[in-house]
């Protein structure tokens, strides 16, 4: 495991949000949000929906290098039915890696859970999480991953494929959404400056310390050939990059038997899909990444 470093500045908390409204809580929901203008309010709403947390549950969105609406519309939540504590981080910089650990600095839960502004969680989920990770020894966990039905004909094809990849049927994914007790967040110090923050995270943990829970969340893909090419070749070199800089961590990947024979199927029942789902690859693959991409 990597050594446990500094946990560095903390930033302050918004001016007058009072502190009283921030006791120690179960658990701690930290989302990061660049640009997530019109998908914020609908994943605070979500979020604020969810089955009562035993001990309590508090919402951090941090803002990073916003351009848009995200933090008045962030803000604007406070008064939702149902609203939790909420702060909203308003942070000059993007980076996501630097939007978690602003968050991990002013949460108050026992449990932290990472989400993603443009998941929808559905209402046992968060409540779930927390149970299953309570207790002093490291856990990590994720709800069940639902790919909604995308608008454009390209990324219905490709969603229809990629529902079928044995990723998202071995082990817990844990894309969009992952959550870890403060033990297990323990195991390493400052978040590395990686772009496949999930993928550190999910392997910093042993098979049998991820918990999946059967409640589910939403986790959309892009819309349009040239977005699904741009987040594809990002998440190939998260991949990529992971395995160069931490080597050691691969070997908590899950296996993944018949992986061959899944895919096969999948590619005879749905064969456009399945060339859509390729020929997305393949354009990934013809150059690197450069810059943020959303992350689906």
């Amino acid at each position: 495991m990597l050594r446990r470093g500094g946990t560095g500045a903390r930033p302050c908390p918004e001016r007058n949000a009072p502190l009283t409204e921030f006791a120690p809580v179960t658990l701690s929901v930290i989302i990061p949000a660049h640009n997530e203008a019109g998908r914020i309010g609908l994943c605070l709403a979500a979020l604020f929906a969810s089955d009562l947390v035993a001990g309590g549950a508090e919402a951090i969105v941090v803002a990073n290098g916003c351009a848009d609406t995200t933090v008045a519309e962030a803000r604007a939540m406070r008064t939702a039915k149902g609203a939790w504590p909420l702060r909203v981080l308003d942070l000059p910089e993007g980076g996501k890696t630097r939007a978690l650990a602003a968050g991990e600095a002013v949460g108050r839960g026992a449990v932290l859970a990472y989400l993603d502004a443009d998941v929808i969680v559905s209402p046992p989920l968060m409540a779930a999480l927390a149970d299953a990770l309570k207790g002093p020894a490291p856990a990590y966990g994720s709800g069940q991953v639902v790919i909604p039905e995308p608008l454009s004909r390209a990324s219905r094809l490709y969603a229809r494929f990629y529902r079928a990849v044995p990723f998202f049927h071995t082990g817990v994914p844990g894309c969009g959404l992952f959550a870890m007790n403060r033990a297990g967040r323990a195991r390493w110090g400052d978040w590395p400056g990686v772009i496949s923050d999930d993928t550190f995270a999910r392997l910093m943990f042993t098979p049998a310390e991820r918990h999946l829970v059967a409640a589910p969340y939403r986790w959309p893909v892009v819309e349009g050939w040239a977005a699904l090419v741009r987040v594809r070749r990002r998440q190939d070199a998260g991949v990529a990059e992971i395995a160069a800089r931490y080597p050691a961590l691969l070997t908590n990947d899950d296996p993944r038997p018949n992986t061959r024979a899944r895919l096969m199927r999948a590619a005879l029942a749905h064969p456009l899909a399945c060339l859509t789902y390729a020929a997305v690859r393949v354009a990934a693959r013809l150059r690197p990444a450069k810059g943020w991409a959303r992350g689906r």
